[in-house]
Formats: structure tokens, sequence, C-alpha cells
């Protein structure tokens, strides 16, 4: 797995969140998720869009905007 691809599994853990939940709120299949994650294939606005579903901030690296924390 890569580095991205760990940073997002680091994300849905800190926000209890599965990939299917996710996919739900970016409007795409789990498949699709578990396909970008096993390649760890992500454009820069996808991670956008995967920080904003997950009330996070991405800069290379997702901060949580409730609580601050950096997930890196």
């Amino acid at each position: 797995m890569g580095t991205m691809a760990k940073l997002i599994n680091l994300l849905l853990i800190e926000r209890k969140m599965s990939k299917k939940e996710l996919a739900q709120r970016l409007g795409t299949t789990q498949s699709n998720i578990s396909g970008k994650l096993r390649r760890d294939n992500f454009s820069e606005k996808e991670l956008q869009d995967i920080a904003k579903a997950c009330d996070a901030t991405f800069s290379g690296s997702f901060t949580l905007n409730d609580t601050g924390k950096e997930i890196k």
C-alpha cells in the first residue's frame, strides 16, 4: 500500500468511516475506492474531495477540522 493510501486509511479509521461510506459520500462505488487505494492513485482534486467528505483539510496530509489533529 502506498503512502497516500495509508494516510487515507488512517483518516478513515480516525473518522470511524468505512470505504463504503466514503464511496457513498463521494458518489462512487466501494470497488472504485478500493482499487484506487490498491494502486495509490489519487489526483489532488480527489484528495481534496476525500478530505471534504471526512470533514478534514488536505495539504499533503490531513488535518481534522474539529480537533486540529494531523494525520500523516
